[in-house]
């Protein structure tokens, strides 16, 4: 085989191909819709997201050394250039872990690419029609990757993230900058080689960090290639590349044979965060409350609320007693008790506030996790991979028992329209930027982003 064919045949070959042929018309409606509601939903969580503290030492930090530019930062008056806006709007995208998730690769997706693809668009002065089949190209080429590494990098420790998003965000960006297949190849390759992040970061600031680092890093990777120069075309198959150092050696190149044909926006599908902590107790929650909505349980008759969940769930959720938000968001015991308490879990209730109510603290007491031997099975874990059985036992004898093998808002169970728009309106609250006043931006920016298919320069899509 000739190092052309060799280049040809690898899974940078494949993506840089297809991005560059890659047509509005080639994507369906059903799948440009999705990627639409990912651009919505992922920007009211940036907006929401920039209010805090670890957004603001991102803007801090941009500051220090950012070019002037046509990028916008979300939630500020401030415009800088693309690789900085890209950091600055993926740190706030991850900043409350209320962005999107996908089975293919157990990864945020959106909350890297959307970030980069914004930017990018901004920076090319790009339409909404182009920011959509950017978005396409960066999540189909991001999730075809997932599917390569059949999770295994995830149950290594890597955070996928950190290592997968910068593929994604740079698939994203080099549609939008015009990249020829040379070029794309080798901003891709770019971006594979410096891809990093692990799970240790949970429950701290450089989760969200790493997820505006990954977004910067594609979007940095597709400049880079566009000024000339080079990276590895066999970043994921060489010997000392992705496949052999982050996943075992294993790799399925077979995974991007079937881009443009299989969607994974699709299927898997994306699964949309209903309420803003860790995807993988969502499922729990739904189980608890459908159980003590449905017998009308008083919560002081609770004795014992009992998740079984698969090892995943309990790999992820580490905080049983959380003291500060960010561990919050990491802990079954406060996803489930907050739920039942304050009727949903909101963003206002992610505070050193909420966690010193003692209501809740009692609660959170009687909730706890196990892993039943029923997960041991391969396929039950693959049809609920973060699913739950919960189990209520009750002061008077009962016993309750319900299961959600996914939670409301996956792929398979959409939120609708309205839940989507209440959610972006939320997060807009949240940011102070929501009002009464038809020009409040909320209205503006939902009105804008419905119409995203027509709407013209993305400069102007969230503007005052």
């Amino acid at each position: 085989m000739t190092q052309a064919t060799h280049q040809q045949d690898s899974a940078v070959g494949k993506m840089a191909r297809w991005i560059v042929a890659l047509a509005a018309g080639d994507i369906p409606v059903s799948i440009r819709a999705i990627a639409q509601n990912c651009l919505i939903d992922t920007i009211g969580v940036i907006a929401a997201g920039s209010a805090t503290a670890v957004a603001a030492h991102a803007r801090a930090l941009v500051s220090l050394s950012a070019a002037a530019g046509p990028c916008g930062i979300v939630g500020t008056d401030a415009s800088c250039d693309p690789r900085h806006a890209a950091f600055a709007n993926g740190v706030a995208a991850h900043a409350l872990d209320f962005d999107d998730n996908c089975y293919a690769g157990f990864v945020h997706g959106s909350a890297v690419i959307a970030p980069a693809a914004l930017a990018a668009a901004q920076y090319a002065d790009a339409d909404g029609a182009q920011l959509i089949t950017a978005f396409v190209a960066g999540a189909e080429c991001e999730y075809a990757l997932g599917a390569a590494t059949a999770n295994v990098l995830y149950d290594q420790g890597w955070w996928t993230t950190g290592v997968l998003g910068p593929v994604g965000a740079c698939a994203a960006a080099a549609k939008l900058l015009g990249l020829d297949v040379r070029q794309t190849a080798a901003a891709l390759g770019l971006a594979a080689a410096g891809a990093a992040g692990i799970k240790a970061c949970f429950g701290t600031d450089a989760k969200a960090f790493l997820a505006g680092r990954a977004a910067e890093a594609g979007m940095t990777a597709a400049l880079m290639a566009q000024g000339g120069a080079s990276g590895p075309a066999d970043a994921f198959e060489h010997r000392n590349g992705f496949a052999r150092l982050f996943n075992g050696g294993r790799f399925d190149g077979q995974a991007f044979d079937t881009l443009g044909r299989d969607w994974r926006l699709q299927s898997p599908g994306v699964d949309v965060k209903r309420i803003p902590v860790c995807l993988s107790s969502h499922a729990a929650v739904d189980a608890a409350m459908a159980l003590v909505q449905e017998h009308a349980i008083r919560l002081y008759d609770i004795v014992a609320i009992t998740c079984n969940v698969p090892p995943i769930v309990i790999a992820n959720l580490v905080h049983d007693d959380p003291g500060t938000a960010q561990q919050a968001q990491f802990s079954m015991p406060f996803a489930i008790a907050a739920s039942l308490l304050y009727g949903t879990l909101r963003l206002e209730h992610l505070s050193a506030q909420t966690l010193a109510d003692e209501r809740l603290r009692r609660l959170m007491e009687r909730v706890s996790m196990v892993h039943g031997a029923v997960w041991d099975d391969p396929a039950y874990r693959a049809a609920a991979p973060e699913g739950a059985e919960v189990s209520i036992a009750l002061a008077d004898g009962r016993m309750l028992q319900g299961f959600r093998d996914f939670a409301r808002g996956a792929a398979r169970y959409p939120l609708d329209a309205g839940e989507l728009d209440a959610k972006f309106n939320d997060c807009l609250g949240f940011a102070g930027l929501s009002g009464d006043a038809a020009s409040a931006p909320a209205r503006q920016w939902l009105a804008r982003l419905r119409a995203l298919e027509t709407f013209g320069p993305v400069r102007g899509l969230l503007a005052a």
